[in-house]
């Protein structure tokens, strides 16, 4: 990893050695740098705010605002309210002035999460706003310029939204200038570990902890799970984790809350599950049997009818 690939990973979150993370640290660098639009896609817990951040800390805009609004939750009937500001007693309940979020950011940047979500009426008023780069509060006749750099995510393709006719596109092709795809998890693999060794060194340090790193077994399992909800559901595995984690020792799979470790059996087979969960409690009890019936809550006779099922018998010199 170069050095602003490290610090990216470092102080934005942006972690992995994977083709594609270094191929997207290396373009937001240049992004960002640019001032233009930006259009971010990728699945549901990839990290779209995440890299929001990044483009506008490595900007020249690092030291002015930086606006995020999640366009579903703004009501269609206060879209232009919250976002272009009003003026005191210009409709019912107005009794101060708002400045709205694209004033609040002049200067920096606004980031538009979830941008496929808002109704087409608000699509032509934001397509409006882009157009001509000013605002007009509500109960104003004066509009205002603003100098802002626009950050746009959606979960969706847009382009499809556009060919369904719940885009429009006029609007898509005014976001959809520099385009930043993230990847989903089960695309970055070789990235799994270290991401997950991340959040652990996360919560050790916060925690004031000493939980290891996940056994050859556990991060068998995480890097075969298809990890539908990205990089946001690895981070919550590893939080719930450290609800009741074990100190001074590698993770396993016995570890794991049940929740997640029945997600990982649906999606695993059962005997793969099995001898690996058998090959990390043999190497963590230096190839104890006793002691590892005992923590696979199994008789001796069941160990030894395992060991003979899955070929370890020979001993410690089995391979993971």
């Amino acid at each position: 990893m170069n050095a602003t690939g490290a610090v990216l990973a470092a102080s934005l979150g942006l972690h992995g050695s994977s083709p594609a993370m270094i191929d997207l640290r290396r373009y937001l660098t240049k992004v960002a740098q640019s001032d233009t639009t930006v259009l971010i896609t990728g699945e549901t817990g990839t990290g779209k705010e995440r890299v929001a951040t990044a483009v506008h800390q490595l900007s020249p805009r690092t030291d002015k605002p930086f606006i995020t609004v999640n366009c579903a939750a703004v009501p269609d009937s206060l879209f232009e309210s919250e976002m272009f500001g009003h003026e005191r007693g210009a409709f019912t309940g107005a009794d101060h002035a708002l400045p709205g979020r694209f004033v609040e950011a002049d200067g920096g940047t606004i980031f538009l999460d979830e941008v496929s979500e808002m109704l087409p009426a608000t699509q032509a008023k934001l397509l409006r706003l882009l157009e001509d780069r000013t605002v007009t509060p509500i109960g104003s006749l004066r509009r205002r310029p603003i100098d802002v750099r626009i950050v746009a995510a959606s979960n969706e393709r847009l382009e499809d939204l556009v060919a369904e006719r719940r885009f429009r596109p006029d609007l898509f092709y005014r976001l959809n200038v520099a385009r930043v795809e993230i990847p989903p998890l089960r695309e970055r693999r070789q990235d799994i570990g270290s991401i997950a060794d991340h959040f652990i060194d996360e919560h050790n340090q916060r925690r004031a902890m000493r939980v290891g790193r996940p056994d050859p077994a556990l991060l068998k399992c995480m890097c075969h799970y298809q990890w539908p909800g990205n990089v946001r559901e690895l981070r919550n595995m590893i939080e719930a984790l450290f609800i009741d984690p074990p100190e001074g020792r590698p993770l396993g799979l016995g570890d794991l809350p049940p929740s997640f470790r029945r997600l990982f059996e649906q999606d695993f087979s059962a005997g793969e599950l099995e001898r690996d969960r058998l090959i990390s409690v043999l190497s963590r009890t230096n190839w104890n049997k006793m002691e590892a019936a005992r923590q696979m809550k199994w008789s001796r006779m069941t160990l030894y009818r395992k060991l003979a099922k899955y070929n370890l018998a020979g001993g410690d010199n089995v391979s993971v």
